[in-house]
């Protein structure tokens, strides 16, 4: 199980490659700011192996909701309550996340893990993160060179 933020959703769900969620994570759970976040531009019907659930209310919630978005806040949040890793990618996020003594991955984290794993070739990531690129998502480039060169 793994608790999501909505920027690696958002992707995966404009380009279509939920599987290299589903080939790593059995369970992802999202807050629901996070579904409200991924769905803004149309209703989205959830795959099976991902699911809503609201944080509790908590002092943790609280103090995170007054220094990121309402998602990155819930996500976080949720993650502590369920003693889960979280997919995250937004720098300030990731860096509290991590301060929470959270253990995080990012997109390049997941792409990276489906090659090493062997569920994608290289040159698939290369396409697939072009592809991400070319739709307007922001992605390190000299991030993505590194978690490549990796891969040798």
């Amino acid at each position: 199980m793994i608790v999501s933020d909505s920027t690696t959703l958002i992707i995966l769900f404009d380009l279509n490659r939920l599987e290299l969620l589903s080939n790593l994570f059995p369970k992802i759970i999202i807050p629901p700011s996070v579904y409200d976040e991924i769905s803004v531009k149309k209703s989205l019907e959830l795959p099976s192996f991902m699911s809503v659930q609201a944080p509790k209310p908590s002092e943790a919630l609280e103090t995170m909701k007054s220094l990121l978005d309402l998602g990155e806040s819930e996500a976080i949040a949720l993650a502590l309550e369920l003693e889960s890793k979280l997919i995250i990618d937004e720098k300030k996020g990731r860096k509290i996340a991590m301060r929470q003594g959270l253990e995080i991955i990012g997109l390049l984290g997941i792409v990276y893990l489906n090659i090493k794993k062997g569920f994608i070739s290289k040159e698939e990531a290369k396409t697939f993160l072009k592809d991400a690129l070319l739709h307007g998502y922001r992605i390190n480039k000299s991030l993505i060179e590194k978690m490549l060169l990796e891969i040798e």
